[in-house]
């Protein structure tokens, strides 16, 4: 039981629960309140498989990055309970069974984007641009962006502006979500020698740059109610939770307890924006 919490655990589940989420939410209002049962399933499992495999191939190659830093040093492949040639197998294994899960049970739009998003996660993210930049996570966040897409395509076979807008939220709240973490753990990063915003630049820097993305995140959100995806209820949502994160990001220079309330409030952030859309087909 030990070694399958090993092995499950180079999926990154609290991640990837967080990721389904934006994809499945999208769906609802896609379909006008009646996606496909089987496409939210193929969206659920192929878009869980995409992620997990996407991380655990991530483990596979940050095993390095991984020993170095506090925080992740008891992972199982920087400790050696698990074999790192098995992660990799694994994820290759896992981002297949994810384009044939979407294809099958979606179409095959859905299953390329849910690919294209795996793909920038290892080879963008992972292998070129985090040891390189520390706009790494800015660049590398349009893999986190991909999940509407993939939801939105499942249920309809097509893109429109308001997948676009909801693709835009995630890839602009990346990194005022992830610069909050880095900036609580900046030394972990500096000791794995990883340019992340915060370590290279500062925290003053890492905070001005974190408001410009937080409004930008705020006013992307209000598309789908211009498009006329979502009404009023969406848009006073979308507006209240926006003046949240961007006041948040703006008490940030205050010190490390506003930054863990940025980076908690940005999940809450992301979990409610989209709840409130997915349930916006059944408001009057």
């Amino acid at each position: 039981m030990t070694k399958l919490r090993d092995y499950v655990s180079l999926l990154k589940l609290r991640v990837v629960l967080l990721l389904d989420a934006t994809a499945v939410g999208v769906m609802i209002p896609a379909a006008h309140g009646h996606p496909s049962f089987t496409a939210i399933l193929a969206v659920l499992f192929g878009g869980t498989f995409a992620a997990g495999g996407a991380h655990a191939i991530n483990c596979w190659f940050d095993r390095d990055i991984d020993a170095a830093m506090y925080r992740t040093r008891r992972r199982p492949l920087p400790d050696g309970r698990i074999p790192a040639w098995h992660a990799l197998a694994l994820g290759i294994g896992l981002i297949a069974l994810a384009f044939a899960t979407l294809w099958v049970g979606a179409n095959l739009l859905a299953a390329s984007l849910a690919l294209a998003g795996a793909l920038v996660y290892i080879f963008v993210y992972t292998i070129w641009l985090k040891r390189s930049t520390p706009q790494n996570i800015v660049i590398g966040g349009a893999a986190g962006a991909m999940p509407p897409l993939v939801g939105w395509a499942a249920a309809t076979g097509r893109l429109d502006l308001t997948a676009l807008a909801f693709f835009a939220v995630i890839f602009f709240w990346t990194p005022p979500h992830f610069w909050a973490l880095a900036q609580l753990i900046k030394a972990d990063y500096a000791r794995a020698n990883i340019p992340m915003l915060p370590v290279v630049a500062g925290e003053l820097s890492a905070k001005r740059q974190t408001v410009v993305y937080a409004a930008l995140t705020a006013a992307v959100s209000t598309v789908p109610f211009f498009t006329g995806s979502a009404g009023a209820v969406y848009l006073a949502a979308a507006i209240v939770l926006g003046i949240g994160l961007v006041g948040i990001a703006v008490l940030d220079r205050e010190g490390r307890r506003w930054t863990r309330r940025l980076w908690t409030y940005s999940m809450v952030y992301v979990a409610l924006l989209f709840l409130v859309f997915a349930v916006s087909p059944f408001i009057p």
